[in-house]
């Protein structure tokens, strides 16, 4: 999937100067003054940190998979790496959720840098998501690239747009699950993966 580009709505990107003077009406429509000490250098700093946040729109997540190893001694059991953790953004309100994503697939003749599956997830989270979204892409992404014989992912997240405003439930979690191939077609698959997650 390549990296999205801007929509027709402006004809050329916004500048650095525009993000900066957008969050200073931010700053005036929450009632806060923008000449104030304090926030003298806020909208440089939001602009600033929204380039590192949003850096996924600017990268490739399929590239991170071109490169694989075939030296595997003939292995094609299951490849998982559990329990990585992600922070991503929320479309709807644009506030932060966050948790842990599990990856895994079943090689058929070569197998992937296990970094590059954090990668992958990394480059989606760094958009504006949801978390439903998030989930299909990674899958759908390694399982483009790498064409395993199956794939499963799950993601476990909490909201702060749950947390911090509308009902405020604070530790709720969110779980989303995709399998692919042979983990969709075979539920002892699914079950293995779930128990080698730790999930119950």
């Amino acid at each position: 999937m390549k990296p999205l580009t801007i929509t027709e709505t402006f004809k050329t990107p916004p500048s650095r100067e525009d993000a900066e003077a957008a969050v200073k009406t931010l700053l005036a429509y929450m009632g806060e003054d923008p000449a104030r000490e304090g926030l003298l250098d806020t909208p440089m700093r939001v602009a600033k940190a929204y380039s590192e946040l949003f850096s996924g729109y600017s990268q490739d997540a399929a590239e991170e998979l071109k490169r694989t190893f075939e030296e595997v001694s003939g292995y094609d059991e299951m490849v998982l790496v559990r329990d990585i953790a992600f922070f991503s953004h929320c479309e709807h309100h644009m506030v932060p959720f966050f948790g842990k994503a599990h990856i895994a697939y079943y090689p058929t003749d070569r197998v992937v840098g296990l970094s590059k599956l954090a990668r992958v997830l990394d480059i989606y989270a760094r958009r504006l998501q949801t978390q439903e979204n998030l989930t299909a892409e990674v899958t759908g992404t390694i399982d483009d690239v790498l064409a395993p014989r199956g794939v499963a992912v799950m993601v476990e997240a909490e909201h702060m747009c749950m947390t911090m405003r509308g009902v405020r439930k604070a530790g709720t979690s969110t779980v989303t699950t995709r399998f692919l191939g042979c983990f969709k077609d075979d539920k002892e698959e699914q079950a293995r993966f779930l128990s080698l997650i730790g999930y119950k």
